[in-house]
């Protein structure tokens, strides 16, 4: 088989990365892969085996253009007999630009939860995005999506338009790393979150559900693995509130997983997810876990059982939350007890995901 990724990754083009080792292991399963992607400027096409990286350099204006005539190009030079992008807006918009009057098919994928009002509200790009979306699922011939979470939202919202959409959740750790210890410190209760520091993983509710859990609790602290566009701020936002000293912003880390397993519970505040690889790396590493309604819960981690959830933007629940933790012993060990082996059914239930990748693309394909 012959398929062609339309991406948005520049660590694609980072020879140790693990977006890297993943194309990799999709090469190897898929037969011939190539993969277009926007990439540092001093990135140049790169061949390993059966894998080829072909990097796009434009500014976000003439990105798109760029996008689709290398597709095309590689559609036809390259005989590809499917194109798959990794979402059903700009990328995917290219992608039936560059399979249109040709043999080639068109797979889709979706990672972000495009039935949430806070994604839809998020920017004027993701209103705009939300109409794209219908476009190229009439165009498409195969969907792939993270979570029944994401099946869900499209076939209520786009379901007159696509093919059903076939889930396949993101890649979990085969195996939990050691405990790593974390920065010194002399909190009694420590908290853990591991997010990209963007407005929609709303990290000031972390910060406003800090503030009121110190009130009964002084000495709770809050570590924060990521970085983003908002690290800045809300760095200021911490000092502003009187917590700086009880905030830790640890920048980006590979030991994510390896040091939240030293903190008394994990917690996430996004407005939406569409699959939520944290809440489960959190889960397999027996950390008891304190989410917003996203992602996979309800479908793989269920509210009260194994782990504590409540609504987008509720500080004082998720305050509340905190305090049960804090004051009931055996609430945490619980839940991670539960949670962990939901988690090790679901990662063993999608254990080779290159594999599956490469079956939904020769499904799409009408090949056994």
């Amino acid at each position: 088989m012959k398929a062609l990724f339309i991406s948005n990754d520049p660590l694609i083009f980072t020879e140790d990365s693990a977006v890297r080792a993943r194309m990799r292991a999709y090469a190897a399963a898929i037969g011939e892969l190539h993969v277009i992607s926007k990439a540092p400027l001093e990135a140049r096409e790169i061949t390993e085996g059966t894998l080829t990286l072909h990097p796009i350099h434009a500014n976000p204006f003439m990105r798109f253009s760029k996008t689709v005539a290398l597709a095309r190009k590689l559609v036809e030079e390259k005989q590809v007999e499917i194109v798959s992008t990794q979402d059903p807006f700009e990328h995917g918009l290219a992608g039936v630009f560059a399979t249109m009057r040709t043999p080639a098919l068109l797979h889709v994928q979706l990672h972000t939860d495009i039935g949430s009002r806070y994604f839809r509200n998020e920017s004027w790009k993701n209103r705009v995005r939300v109409r794209i979306a219908p476009i190229v699922f009439f165009f498409a011939d195969g969907v792939r999506v993270v979570s029944e979470r994401v099946r869900a939202a499209v076939l209520g919202r786009y379901g007159r338009f696509t093919p059903p959409p076939r889930v396949i959740p993101v890649a979990l750790p085969a195996h939990v790393p050691p405990a790593a210890p974390l920065p010194a410190h002399t909190f009694m209760f420590t908290l853990f979150a591991l997010s990209r520091i963007e407005p929609e993983k709303r990290i000031e509710d972390l910060l406003a559900a800090l503030v009121l859990v110190r009130r009964r609790y002084p000495n709770v602290g809050l570590f924060i693995a990521g970085d983003g566009s908002e690290r800045i701020s809300l760095i200021q936002k911490s000092l502003e509130l009187g917590i700086g000293e009880h905030v830790v912003f640890l920048g980006w880390r590979t030991d994510g997983l390896a040091l939240m397993q030293s903190a008394q519970a994990f917690i996430n505040s996004s407005a939406y997810e569409g699959y939520g690889l944290s809440l489960l790396e959190a889960a397999l590493a027996g950390v008891p876990v304190i989410t917003t309604n996203v992602g996979i819960v309800g479908d793989v981690l269920v509210p009260e059982e194994d782990a504590l959830v409540v609504k987008v933007g509720d500080t004082y629940a998720l305050a509340e939350q905190i305090f049960r933790l804090i004051e009931k012993s055996d609430l945490g060990p619980t839940l991670a007890a539960h949670a962990v082996v939901k988690a090790k059914e679901h990662r063993d239930a999608y254990i080779d995901q290159p594999e599956l990748i490469a079956h939904d693309l020769r499904a799409t394909l009408g090949k056994p």
